[in-house]
């Protein structure tokens, strides 16, 4: 199971984490496509008496070579690790993507890190899996030095949803289209933002619906709209209901995204606290309203539709 002790930020693992199955890949919001590689190597596990470990990048790449890419994660680091630490990966290994790492070489990569550092009985990797300075290494290379760096790769199968692959891409793809029911599918779970609460303009105090306020990082923008959600404080293990706004708030001239989260029955103050907000249903998009009387109106119609 992981913990802070076997979680690496290098190469320099342990030896009993020697010999094992390593997967490799960013496993962002770990889906169901993910959950089907990790039962594999279970099974592979409990066959050869290995360990599990899992080697992924922060940032991830695509964000490192892309600084205009600012709303693109499905998870944090944290959730990621909390999520593979339910799947009972053994030993995590969170490499630093930085401009020194990207330049490294394919063949470096594999002999040097893989062969040499890590030394893995098994690699799960997706079929499309690049690595390298400008992404030069692919499966094929990775399988050529198989007999020479004593692993064997494993390419299992993608899971097909609706006859397309579950991937992150497709989970951020219905996010943004307000497609969160089949996008909590493809994730087995709510998609959910864990952030802190910060001190907004209070807009919403002032016509009747307080609001917690989240500034969203780096998550992926779902579509802007209203949506039913479940909240969780991060120092508490009951659930609140509620329901949210995310996006920019065109009424008031908004000009940054937030998340803007209403609780039923719940008074208190919540400043500084850390929410886990999951998304159970989208409700509607965000519109901007002729006055503040008529969006007062919607929400009330928006508070009965998330109550039910």
């Amino acid at each position: 199971m992981v913990n802070s002790k076997n979680i690496y930020k290098n190469f320099n693992i342990d030896n009993r984490y020697k010999n094992s199955i390593i997967l490799i890949g960013n496993f962002d919001g770990v889906h169901r496509g993910h959950q089907k590689l990790f039962s594999l190597a279970k099974k592979y596990k409990k066959r050869y008496s290995s360990k599990i470990g899992v080697l992924t990048f922060e940032p991830m790449p695509k964000m490192f070579f892309n600084n205009n890419l600012n709303n693109f994660r499905i998870s944090s680091l944290q959730q990621k690790i909390d999520n593979l630490k339910d799947l009972n990966v053994d030993f995590l290994i969170i490499k630093k993507f930085d401009r020194k790492f990207s330049k490294i070489k394919s063949l470096a990569f594999i002999k040097e890190i893989l062969g040499k550092k890590l030394k893995p009985k098994f690699i799960f990797v997706s079929n499309n899996f690049r690595f390298g300075n400008k992404r030069e290494g692919n499966v094929r290379q990775l399988i050529k030095f198989e007999r020479m760096c004593g692993y064997k790769v494993v390419k299992p199968q993608p899971l097909l949803t609706n006859k397309k692959i579950a991937s992150s891409s497709l989970v951020r793809k219905l996010l943004q289209k307000g497609k969160l029911e089949k996008a909590n599918k493809i994730l087995n779970r709510n998609w959910s933002i864990v952030g802190k609460v910060q001190k907004g303009r209070q807009l919403g105090k002032k016509i009747g619906f307080p609001t917690a306020n989240i500034d969203i990082k780096n998550y992926i923008l779902a579509c802007p709209g209203v949506y039913a959600v479940k909240v969780k404080m991060n120092d508490k293990d009951n659930y609140l209901k509620g329901i949210a706004n995310l996006g920019y708030r065109p009424t008031f001239n908004g000009k940054k995204i937030l998340l803007e989260v209403h609780l039923f029955n719940f008074s208190g103050n919540l400043y500084n606290k850390y929410l886990t907000v999951e998304f159970k249903k989208f409700i509607r998009k965000e519109k901007k309203f002729r006055n503040v009387e008529q969006l007062r109106r919607q929400i009330k119609i928006d508070l009965l539709i998330a109550k039910k």
